[in-house]
């Protein structure tokens, strides 16, 4: 949490911050180091529609299996992102130690993969028109007039925008809407909320859904340096399983 918080205070003293995909050597070499050792492999892959991540372990499951042509390497494009890429591991390691093979994990992570609702909100769109997700014109005018864009994943795996909220309580009160509208049994649950260094504002969202929808669990974390550097500090993201994402 301490290295998170001193990222985004130099994003905040305006730092610039790039990333880059995970490459196909390293991860050939992760799979070889199970595949020498006869163990199966769940590759849980960022969305494809936001990184070349996924073609990149494609071309290295390709590449070991070349060598090792027996080795199972299961991968999933997640169309998930942050702690909504995380809710899918979560779930599959459980369903991993209930004893559930490689292959019907994988098989099971697909189908059900538009489940996973990703809804989320920025407190400054300046780094949003960094990455190219709004235009300079809406980044100086919303933040003019402090409106705050509701985002999500949608079906695809892409970045969306689906709306916009007039200041920061709006915005955040919006994501727990739009839980409250196709959220699958929201009492039994496990909810994820990440945060850009914003941990009140996370937990008043948290508060919120365990008063208003009955949620018991809510898991908080940080958002990571790498999904930090596009969505910058203030970003608070609610992650949790619906009828339709």
């Amino acid at each position: 949490a301490a290295r998170c918080s001193a990222f985004y205070d130099r994003l905040r003293a305006g730092e610039t911050c790039t990333t880059s995909q995970v490459s196909p050597g390293d991860f050939a070499e992760a799979f070889k180091a199970h595949a020498k050792k006869g163990e199966a492999v769940l590759g849980l892959i960022f969305s494809s529609a936001l990184s070349g991540t996924y073609a990149s372990a494609c071309m290295a499951r390709d590449m070991v299996l070349e060598e090792y042509p027996d080795a199972v390497i299961e991968l999933v494009d997640t169309l998930s992102a942050s702690a909504g890429e995380g809710m899918v591991v979560y779930d599959a390691l459980l369903r991993r130690d209930a004893g559930m093979p490689i292959e019907e994990n994988a098989v099971y992570t697909k189908a059900h993969l538009q489940e996973y609702a990703h809804w989320f909100t920025v407190d400054d769109l300046h780094f949003l028109k960094r990455g190219g997700r709004v235009s300079a014109a809406t980044a100086v005018l919303g933040t003019m007039l402090s409106i705050k864009p509701v985002m999500h994943v949608d079906d695809e795996g892409r970045l969306v925008k689906v709306g916009t909220a007039r200041g920061r309580s709006a915005s955040l009160k919006a994501l727990v809407d739009h839980m409250a509208e196709t959220a699958l049994d929201p009492a039994e649950q496990i909810v994820f909320i990440s945060h850009g260094d914003c941990e009140a504002d996370a937990q008043k969202v948290a508060d919120d859904v365990k008063i208003r929808l009955g949620v018991k669990t809510v898991l908080l974390g940080n958002v990571g340096p790498v999904i930090g550097a596009h969505s910058g500090p203030g970003t608070v993201a609610l992650f949790f399983l619906g009828s339709r994402r």
